[in-house]
């Protein structure tokens, strides 16, 4: 029997399928995907001149919860920032997208190449401008706290804290320009950070609030962001100094704005993962 009501099912959904064609109709098409990602525009269309032949080759710092889904870049599987890497490689006609992990702070002193673009949560600043290039800004962040869950943060409190932040990160500069708390701990990448958080060895971790979000989620509760700093910073796209790419990869970032590719991106590998909206995470002034 249900082998038969299966067959009427199939059956049922080709005479729809012929009816709507009958009639002129024409039925959804399926996005194209590649691994978990759906693809948007059109392939080939953006050509470039990639470092290492057939491969667009994409320089990260992990790990990067939300933005780099996996434990390593050969088990990447999604994410707002393999995505777009992703897409950018459809978009330039290129089948094979390269992922290198490297170190956040030997990335925007330049001191990293063979390498196409960067994407690692890259806060656009005057002072790295000046080794590296970087495309039009694709995300706005500020700088979010994150604690062990029922942890008191407030301006007064933060005083006497163990503050932990990343190496050659804005958040590292904003600590020591506007807080200037007891002590400060610096940590080579975001695991790290956590870890420090989870085990009591600081108290406080700050850095990109949608980071501090990323790292609250995947702590199952051990972690929260209660409050963040105004910054004003982007995130965007770096470029080895020179690059002959530049122009297209803006280009590519600029149509991904107006096409909703980056809304559709936010809201599925962000928002959603995090279970919390940034913008309703309260600000506090140093």
């Amino acid at each position: 029997m249900k082998a038969r009501s299966g067959t009427r099912s199939i059956a049922g959904r080709l005479i729809f399928s012929a009816a709507l064609l009958m009639l002129g109709a024409t039925l959804p098409a399926k996005a194209e995907m590649i691994g978990n990602c759906e693809v948007t525009g059109t392939k080939g269309s953006d050509p470039i001149k990639p470092a290492i032949e057939g491969q667009l080759t994409v320089q990260t710092s992990l790990p990067a919860p939300a933005w780099w889904n996996g434990d390593s870049p050969d088990a990447m599987k999604d994410g707002y920032e393999y995505c777009m890497a992703q897409i950018m490689a459809y978009r330039a006609g290129l089948d094979k997208v390269k992922i290198v992990n490297v170190s956040f702070d030997a990335l925007v002193a330049a001191q990293t190449k063979d390498f196409d673009i960067a994407l690692a949560e890259i806060s656009i600043t005057d002072k790295r401008k000046q080794v590296v290039d970087f495309s039009t800004p694709y995300f706005d962040s500020d700088i979010g706290v994150a604690v062990k869950k029922g942890t008191t943060y407030t301006p007064d409190t933060v005083k006497d804290m163990r503050i932990g932040v990343m190496q050659g990160t804005t958040g590292a500069s904003f600590v020591d320009k506007n807080l200037k708390p007891k002590e400060v701990k610096v940590f080579s990448d975001t695991g790290a950070l956590s870890t420090a958080i989870m085990a009591n060895q600081i108290d406080a971790g700050l850095h990109d609030t949608s980071i501090m979000l990323g790292v609250a989620t995947n702590s199952h509760g051990m972690i929260e962001v209660p409050a963040q700093y105004t910054t004003g910073e982007s995130y965007g796209a770096l470029y080895p100094k020179g690059s002959a790419n530049e122009a297209v990869f803006n280009k590519m970032i600029d149509d991904m704005k107006k096409d909703g590719t980056f809304a559709a991106l936010s809201k599925k590998y962000l928002a959603d993962a995090w279970g919390a909206d940034p913008a309703k995470i309260p600000y506090v002034k140093p």
